[in-house]
């Protein structure tokens, strides 16, 4: 299998949404794994040799090195899992999942975004406090499009 083949098949697992693909043939053995908590992992067993890679998270860019005036708690970002519709309540009469200052737990679910008329729940997958909300109700969100901030 060719590596422009495998970078296909991570595009459409982050497009689609999906945390895990195999796929088993005659002489070789492929499994992808994604997770927000664990790096992505690419395994490749051959049968008369066994080989491995693993692919690294992309690098980002070192974050300002200003002093701040007072310790700050660290941020953290949640963002789009996938293309869509940003929707902060599950319909427009409902109030929002989270308002800025609410705590949030791994399992709390802070918005909806719609990809193709399914509606996706994103849930905070950490705890904290929300600090700010990026995105307008019922605007179009990019894929790793940061939606809140939180401490």
């Amino acid at each position: 299998m060719k590596i422009s083949e495998i970078e296909t098949i991570v595009r459409l697992m982050s497009e689609n949404n999906l945390t895990e693909f195999k796929i088993e043939a005659s002489d070789y053995n492929l499994c992808i794994r994604r997770g927000s908590d664990l790096p992505m992992q690419i395994q490749t067993v051959a049968m008369p040799q066994v080989a491995s890679a693993t692919v690294a998270p992309p690098v980002q860019s070192a974050p300002d090195q200003s002093v701040p005036s007072k310790p700050a708690l660290p941020e953290k970002k949640i963002e789009s899992p996938i293309v869509g519709t940003f929707y902060r309540s599950s319909s427009p009469e409902a109030e929002p999942f989270v308002k800025v200052g609410d705590k949030v737990t791994a399992d709390t679910v802070v918005c909806i975004v719609e990809a193709m008329k399914v509606m996706n729940e994103v849930k905070a997958e950490q705890c904290g406090t929300i600090k700010e909300i990026l995105v307008e109700n019922a605007s179009p969100v990019e894929y790793g499009q940061t939606l809140f901030i939180i401490e």
